[in-house]
């Protein structure tokens, strides 16, 4: 499966990612079903969840260097965006 890469990905209210792939599709991602989780536990907090960035290639979106999402989960499991 070839997934696209990601290109931008910008936090909204509610703990909700939108993100923009290389095939120009955007899907709208749900970060409260990670939250419960103890590694994504900092992303309730919204002035640090607001940090979101594309990492190198489009592989990921990031925080830190211990909180990331792959293109794949995005992809797989976003809410396409008309």
């Amino acid at each position: 499966m070839n997934i696209p890469r990601i290109q931008s990905a910008i936090a909204e209210e509610e703990h909700f990612l939108v993100v923009l792939f290389s095939n120009g599709e955007r899907k709208r991602y749900d970060i409260n079903r990670l939250t419960n989780s103890e590694m994504f536990f900092p992303l309730k907090n919204p002035a640090f969840f607001k940090n979101v960035s594309v990492e190198s290639g489009g592989y990921a979106v990031s925080w830190n260097s211990e909180i990331d999402i792959s293109e794949y989960e995005l992809w797989e499991h976003g809410e396409n965006i008309p």
